[in-house]
């Protein structure tokens, strides 16, 4: 079912309650595609719809995205990171609603792609941000993250230059302060105090398997339970196919994280 969480166009998501015994875990599913308007929610409904059929309830978030078109632009920093902290807050109101309380929302583990796995890290950061600072202090935290390629250390995307600098379009003009950069960087919110499982391909050419391993070895040097299952052989894009082994270990993690 197609939820608003806000007026934009693009706040919204697709909630997909299981067919097993309730109360029920929640994945929040996130697409990546460098936040821009060319990519858009569908990304990821095949993940949600599949970990549906797995027992958890599927809380599939589209958000505002970096670009020119009035239904999908106006995203960046930090309008896009407060529209999926809203997403996930809404659980505790509109989605138990929906959902009759059968919602276990001391079991709620994102999972993002690319440039959702940021957001997913970022959600799971919430907790350790500033209180003046945008989404602090969650509703609904999350109890692990799942990141799939995602790009977690925006010093190093930018520097580097993913996605033909994308980070800097998402920045937009916080891009070069580093205090207001490091409030939307996951490797700059640990501790988190949650687990988290980084996923990543050998052969990615899209975001380097270097973003997961910089990842988890700053959380667990910050004494967070952090992992990295590195896929031989895995592109980029095998983390979303459904039909694929990578994306049976992305699912076995959300899974495992969610008991």
């Amino acid at each position: 079912m197609l939820v608003r969480y806000g007026t934009h166009p693009s706040q919204y998501g697709v909630l997909s309650l299981p067919a097993g015994p309730s109360p029920w875990p929640v994945a929040v599913v996130i697409h990546g595609g460098f936040w821009r308007t060319t990519y858009h929610a569908n990304l990821a409904s095949d993940l949600a719809e599949d970990l549906a059929r797995h027992g958890l309830a599927s809380w599939n978030v589209e958000y505002r995205r970096v670009g020119t078109d009035p239904d999908h632009g106006s995203g960046g920093w930090p309008a896009t990171c407060l529209d999926v902290a809203a997403a996930v807050d809404l659980l505790a109101t509109t989605g138990q609603t929906l959902a009759a309380g059968r919602l276990d929302l001391s079991r709620v583990v994102a999972i993002g792609h690319s440039a959702g796995g940021q957001l997913a890290g970022w959600l799971a950061g919430r907790g350790s941000l500033p209180v003046d600072a945008p989404g602090a202090s969650p509703v609904v935290p999350l109890s692990g993250f799942v990141s799939q390629a995602g790009v977690l250390d925006l010093v190093f995307a930018l520097k580097e230059g993913l996605g033909s600098n994308a980070i800097r379009s998402f920045l937009g003009a916080w891009a070069d302060d580093p205090d207001t950069r490091s409030l939307a960087c996951p490797s700059a919110l640990v501790p988190m105090g949650i687990p988290s499982m980084c996923v990543h391909g050998t052969v990615d050419d899209d975001v380097p398997l270097s973003q997961s391993q910089r990842f988890v070895a700053t959380a667990r040097r910050a004494g967070d339970d952090a992992r990295l299952l590195v896929i031989p052989g895995a592109d980029h894009y095998s983390l979303i196919d459904v039909t694929s082994p990578a994306w049976a270990a992305c699912r076995t993690a959300v899974l495992d994280l969610a008991r």
